[in-house]
């Protein structure tokens, strides 16, 4: 008694294309050559998999070019253009700039993501409400969690925590904080690990974005991690003072982070727009080296950041071309190499936000359709999604691309 059969897929680890039976919103069987009279999408062996994971957006602030300069294309621009941006921000504004986004997202395979929304005096709750109700309203096709956001610092805001912890009370998902932008990093990072742990929520931090090497803000958040038991409920994003290491000093943070159990990201996008802008030549590339700490047990994601805004003045929000992007920054070219790439905006994102991710029998049916033979393919050629389902419920539909040759 099957609902629909998503027929002749492939998946990865099995050789021959399969049949996958939704029943109920969840994953019924999966089989070759699956009998049922149930309605029938035949995908033509192509490749599925649970949809890309964006584990780090900024939905609140995308789209915003149009009221910002960029001249110095620097971190500190970015943040100081973004601010003045965020005074003027109307519910309805931000609601408008994040549902674009959203549906990009959606019909470019992503069935999760967490947006970090900035809470404090400036943006007040006004964004926070209106990605609220986003969540509300599409999560027929994928879940959002909210990151309640402290982006420009904590011990020189203290308004700014009780209206972090007011947001949490009011459905924020976790919180985050942002120590290189605060006076006192340590002190922002205990803040930050308190209303954590007072609302029991996970935490995710921006660090460490920039090419010194001196100063990192991980021991701290490593010690406290440890301290407060929080192993595996942590992550970082950017870490970009990791690329600019001699290898055995990641190597030895790497461990560090292992055993603490945080996960990092990376945001090849904004990381590569943004740094190296001192240099006339040899410009770095600026990205954490996720592989060799992914070597050393780490849990390492890619994500897409910002869109169209002075952090980054570009971007679809499409995982895809992102996992590309640090594909060809990383200069991967090994077949297990790309298969990380790939893990990094799926199954490893599925774990640094606690999300079960796998094609299987009882599974939530959530199912993207890619227009190519397996993992590699997709990222290597950017190979576009062409279907997508959440809960069993069909969400988007992409015609694959026909060449109309001429007649003879």
């Amino acid at each position: 008694m099957l609902d629909l059969v998503i027929s002749n897929v492939r998946i990865a680890g099995r050789n021959q294309p399969l049949d996958i039976g939704i029943q109920d919103g969840r994953i019924a069987a999966l089989e070759t050559g699956l009998v049922s009279d149930a309605p029938r999408q035949d995908m033509c062996g192509c490749f599925a998999f649970g949809g890309f994971i964006d584990s780090h957006i900024h939905l609140d602030k995308a789209c915003i070019l149009d009221r910002c300069l960029i001249c110095e294309g620097t971190l500190e621009e970015a943040v100081r253009e973004t601010a003045k941006a965020k005074s003027a921000f109307a519910v309805e504004d931000v609601y408008a700039r994040a549902a674009r986004v959203v549906e990009s997202a959606i019909v470019n395979g992503t069935t999760a993501m967490r947006t970090f929304v900035e809470v404090d005096p400036r943006a007040g709750f006004r964004s926070f409400e209106a990605i609220r109700q986003i969540k509300h309203d599409y999560r027929w096709a994928l879940d959002i969690q909210i990151c309640a956001f402290a982006q420009e610092g904590l011990t020189n805001e203290p308004e700014t925590a009780s209206m972090l912890d007011k947001a949490l009370g009011d459905g924020a998902d976790l919180i985050g904080g942002c120590p290189y932008t605060d006076p006192d990093p340590q002190a922002h990072i205990r803040g930050i690990f308190d209303l954590a742990e007072r609302h029991g929520v996970d935490v995710d931090f921006h660090l460490d974005f920039d090419l010194n090497p001196a100063n990192s803000a991980i021991p701290a958040v490593i010690v406290e991690t440890q301290r407060r038991g929080y192993g595996g409920r942590v992550s970082i994003g950017h870490a970009t003072k990791l690329s600019a290491m001699p290898r055995q000093e990641v190597v030895a943070v790497a461990m560090r982070l292992a055993d603490a159990g945080i996960a990092v990201t990376v945001l090849p996008a904004t990381d590569m727009f943004l740094l190296g802008r001192d240099r006339d030549h040899l410009v770095p590339r600026g990205i954490a080296p996720a592989l060799l700490l992914a070597t050393h047990g780490v849990t390492v994601t890619a994500a897409t950041n910002n869109v169209l805004n002075p952090f980054t003045p570009y971007g679809d929000a499409s995982l895809g071309r992102m996992a590309n992007l640090f594909a060809n920054a990383a200069q991967l070219s090994r077949d297990e190499d790309i298969a990380t790439a790939f893990d990094m905006v799926t199954g490893n994102a599925a774990r640094l936000m606690r999300r079960d991710y796998a094609l299987q029998p009882g599974a939530p049916a959530d199912i993207v359709i890619v227009d190519a033979a397996d993992p590699l393919s997709a990222i290597r050629e950017i190979r576009l999604p062409i279907a997508g389902w959440k809960n069993g419920r069909q969400t988007f539909s992409r015609p694959r691309a026909h060449l109309l040759y001429p007649s003879v």
